[in-house]
């Protein structure tokens, strides 16, 4: 030896000689190695007598030591270790050895920092177990072996693997799990007790003070982990399982989530290589997607296309892309998306099956217990029960705030798979119709909160009420939170109550969605409720209906996608069949209709003469109905009298609305009569700031802007908040920027037209700002 080292010695005499000659603190070798303090300070008193041959290695090279001292070194850890079995003797340890780590793991930082943390600071509060659980595909089991290889020098103590088989139908018993531990710290066959409680018990004497590192794959459940569990001591437990283990106390939880798309393209360059990717970079990214992000979907894309060096990864794009397909696509050797899913299925109580393979016919993103319950014909709390299985089990993800469900792209694929296998069309037909009835049932109630002129329900039809009387919204805020929660469940129902030729029930639904529609007016699929209305009512032979119905659809054309186009050929339709049954109510509804399409398209006297004949026509009715359509039409033709350059006429215009709503109208209510008072006075504004009459144009606005808030109207709070920004700038008033700033916002959201003109107003001060 270079300094007299005598060869004898057990390792941590030799290890402390060593460390003290190269100069170094045992916090400053823990740096260079990458291994704890704890250990280091384990190994030197000889508490760790053999650490493993990798941490040796590690050791070796942070003290700079040659070939001969570092072979002396791993020498002297090597006596410490356990002997191999013999005939007489003890098992060989390492017989749990880790799987082979794979060279292109890709991502998963912050985790892996997670458990760098534990094995760096394993602390007497720190939990020496990590839980690792989510959904199949994940890459649970990838992630756990490349840990274990990353914190194996933290561990000299040995590190061991063990797959439970918690997916199998008989998986590992504790009892034959303790066998295999113990016979890897080298406990002799004879030796192992009989008993599961012994054997437990004498693991946990053995693995006491020992710094090693345990791999527990797949397991099942906790009462399989809980005897496998090391004692209090150093040691560290990796639990990998695909249900949330969530009755293991004091445990660390790492939760993998899906790649990112860029970590799941760099997944894919490593497989395939970057020339194939830099070659199809958009295919590459479309590929990630089709895959969901999935690290398992992902990864058997990238093994069949290493496998076929020379095909494009555009064409398995394209083959992918067709969902009926997808699954098929998704299959490399032995890797398969669908039997990694079908692992677990398998596994599910009969309720549980049903209530997941169901769900899949749910639409939109996500889905509340109450749909899972109608398609799965189970009750609420059933529903409620199987769904929180299914998210402890990892196959469906619950919503952080609100008791809603969704799946992973690829799992809702196999799920509606075991549709078609196990219920086949006719009871999916049968869910599918029972869902139909009870969700256009809950939306019609649910949107009669909010219908000031029929109080409770809709004129005429065949509506029976909420199908759950005592489970119903109750007051506007919760119809309101359930008609958007649900938004994509009730408009499947009304799609297929239409295709299915349920047309009564299609008209009371969309009747009773008139007013809240107009409280949502940046809503696109309003187009579609008042197509599919109109429609059934020309089915069922009701002209009046129809006129009705058209006219909702023209007023959605007009300000729910601006199309006024479309919008024009709706009013036009709507005015001939108001004609044709002598409606004169719905004749200037759709007057009013037809001259808002007109003025949109530019040809303002021919929406100026529509809007006046609107006007007389609704002047000769009596009915409360009438009167309201009068207001509308008077603040519409005075709106159009102003930008023509008629403010004065306008101001007259808007003033006789004012009067009417200030003489009220008889069977209506004074919330209602508010509303319309309101807009009269956002327009009277507007006409007195085009006279320049500023000073008198503000309290107006401001009256109209707080009457909209206070009725929780966004889509004409945001105009009118954007007419008093005008006002102010025009007036240099202080508050002029923070409220069209506010305006653009609230625009913008509303995805309205007039979000440009916010902006163009916005700029034009913050410049006359700067110029001052």
């Amino acid at each position: 030896m270079r300094d007299g080292t005598p060869l004898t010695g057990d390792f941590g005499q030799r290890l402390r000689h060593l460390r003290t000659r190269a100069g170094l603190s045992q916090e400053a070798l823990s740096h260079a190695a990458g291994v704890s303090v704890r250990a280091l300070a384990d190994m030197e008193r000889g508490r760790t007598r053999g650490p493993q041959r990798r941490t040796v290695q590690v050791l070796a090279e942070a003290l700079g030591l040659d070939d001969a001292e570092a072979a002396d070194l791993e020498k002297s850890a090597a006596v410490g270790r356990p002997r191999p079995r013999t005939a007489d003797g003890p098992a060989a340890p390492g017989t749990l050895a880790l799987p082979r780590d794979i060279k292109d793991f890709t991502a998963r930082g912050p985790a892996l920092a997670g458990l760098l943390e534990l094995a760096r600071d394993p602390g007497p509060d720190r939990p020496g177990v990590s839980v690792v659980a989510g959904q199949p595909g994940l890459g649970k089991t990838a992630f756990a072996v490349h840990a274990a290889h990353r914190l194996a020098p933290h561990f000299p103590d040995g590190q061991f693997a063990l797959d439970l088989h918690g997916m199998d139908p008989e998986p590992t018993t504790p009892r034959d799990a303790l066998a295999r531990l113990l016979g890897a710290l080298g406990v002799a066959d004879a030796a192992i007790p009989a008993g599961t409680d012994d054997r437990a018990g004498l693991w946990r004497s053995m693995t006491g003070d020992r710094r090693m590192l345990l791999l527990l794959d797949n397991a099942v459940d906790e009462s399989q982990v809980g005897p496998l569990l090391p004692g209090a001591g150093p040691a560290l437990t990796i639990v990998t399982s695909r249900h949330s283990l969530a009755g293991l106390e004091s445990v660390h939880r790492t939760d993998l989530a899906l790649l990112r798309r860029e970590e799941a393209v760099e997944l894919l360059t490593r497989i395939i290589g970057p020339e194939r990717v830099r070659a199809e970079a958009q295919a590459a990214r479309d590929l990630a997607d089709l895959c969901g992000h999935l690290p398992l979907a992902v990864r058997i894309a990238g093994q069949r296309l290493l496998s076929r060096p020379h095909e494009r990864l555009s064409k398995l794009v394209a083959r992918l892309a067709a969902e009926g397909r997808r699954l098929d696509g998704l299959q490399a050797g032995s890797l398969r998306v669908r039997a990694a899913f079908a692992l677990s299925y398998r596994q599910l109580p009969t309720d549980a099956r049903t209530f997941l393979r169901r769900a899949a016919l749910a639409a939109g993103a996500d889905f509340s217990p109450e749909t899972g319950a109608l398609l799965a014909g189970l009750s609420y709390d059933d529903a409620v029960a199987c769904a929180e299985e299914l998210t402890d089990a990892g196959l469906l993800q619950s919503d952080a705030g609100a008791e809603r469900y969704r799946f992973h792209d690829l799992l809702r694929l196999y799920a509606a798979e075991q549709v078609a296998i196990e219920d086949g069309p006719e009871i999916r037909d049968a869910a599918l119709d029972r869902t139909t009835r009870w969700m256009l049932r809950r939306a019609t109630a649910a949107a009669l909160h909010f219908d000031v002129e029929h109080e409770g329900s809709p004129p005429g039809g065949a509506y029976d009420g909420d199908p759950d009387p005592d489970g119903a919204p109750a007051g506007r805020e919760e119809a309101r939170a359930w008609l958007e929660a649900e938004r994509a469940q009730w408009l499947a129902a009304l799609r297929r109550a239409h295709d299915t030729g349920r047309h009564q029930q299609v008209l009371d639904a969309a009747q009773a969605m008139h007013w809240f529609s107009d409280l949502n007016q940046h809503w696109e699929q309003w187009v579609e409720v008042f197509q599919r209305s109109a429609d059934s009512a020309r089915l069922l032979g009701s002209r009046r209906d129809e006129a009705i119905h058209l006219n909702y659809l023209a007023w959605s054309y007009n300000m729910c996608v601006h199309d006024p186009h479309s919008a024009l050929t709706s009013a036009d339709a709507a005015l001939a069949a108001a004609r044709d049954c002598g409606d004169g109510l719905q004749e200037g509804w759709a007057l009013g209709y037809g001259a808002g399409a007109l003025h949109r398209q530019g040809l303002v006297p021919e929406a100026q003469a529509r809007l006046r004949a609107g006007a007389d026509c609704l002047a000769s009715q009596k009915s409360a109905q009438a009167r309201l359509a009068e207001l509308t039409i008077l603040n519409s033709l005075g709106t159009l009298l102003r930008q023509a350059g008629q403010p004065v006429e306008a101001l007259e215009t808007h003033r006789r609305s004012e009067r009417i709503c200030r003489a009220g109208i008889p069977g209506r209510t004074d919330e209602l009569i508010a509303l319309y008072h309101a807009v009269a006075r956002q327009q009277i504004g507007n006409d007195l700031a085009a006279l320049e009459r500023w000073s008198e144009a503000e309290p107006p606005l401001r009256q109209a802007l707080a009457a909209f808030e206070t009725a929780q109207m966004p889509a004409w709070a945001g105009p009118a908040r954007l007419d008093l920004g005008h006002v102010l700038s025009a007036m240099g008033h202080p508050e002029a920027r923070a409220t069209l700033l506010a305006a653009r916002d609230d625009l913008t959201g509303l995805r309205s037209p007039r979000q440009a003109e916010a902006a163009a107003a916005l700029s034009a001060l913050d410049e006359a700002t700067t110029a001052r």
